[in-house]
């Protein structure tokens, strides 16, 4: 069975001139096609299979990243169903220079497994066996709860 930890992902993206709005920081369609390919692999890691994406809950933008910063995407699975997994998404502005980060984007996902004919597939149990991963998932719970009572 996968563990959490086996799931957790990051991905960087250096933010060019091109990813950027009017206002030369990163436009928040970028920001969201990111999140969904890095939780998207974290899905696909855990079921061991394609997947494709159900549902993009609540999303906060909390900050801008600035042209010539990176977005740092972190995913992870937290829960499973029969053949959907809940992933965490959140994304960071980092500061190469200083390793400074500060988070801009959170947002939960729902993956559902396919096998060759696009259908829904099973997906194995989670195991959590560390006190990081024990951390991330109940992060990811608390989270989840903020979100249902509009916190």
């Amino acid at each position: 069975m996968p563990d959490l930890m086996d799931t957790y992902i990051e991905n960087r993206k250096m933010i060019q001139p091109n990813h950027a709005n009017n206002l030369d920081t990163t436009h928040g369609g970028n920001v969201l096609k990111w999140m969904d390919e890095v939780g998207a692999m974290s899905a696909i890691r855990f079921a061991g299979s394609d997947v494709l994406t159900a549902r993009m809950e609540q999303t906060n933008f909390r900050g801008p990243i600035p042209v010539g910063e990176n977005a740092l995407i972190e995913s992870y699975v937290y829960e499973v169903g029969t053949t959907s997994m809940r992933v965490r998404v959140r994304t960071f502005r980092e500061d190469l220079r200083t390793a400074e980060t500060e988070l801009t984007t959170e947002s939960h996902l729902v993956y559902v497994a396919i096998d060759e004919e696009f259908e829904p597939r099973s997906v194995p149990d989670l195991t959590v066996s560390s006190d990081r991963g024990a951390e991330l998932r109940d992060a990811a719970r608390k989270s989840d709860e903020n979100n249902e009572h509009g916190e």
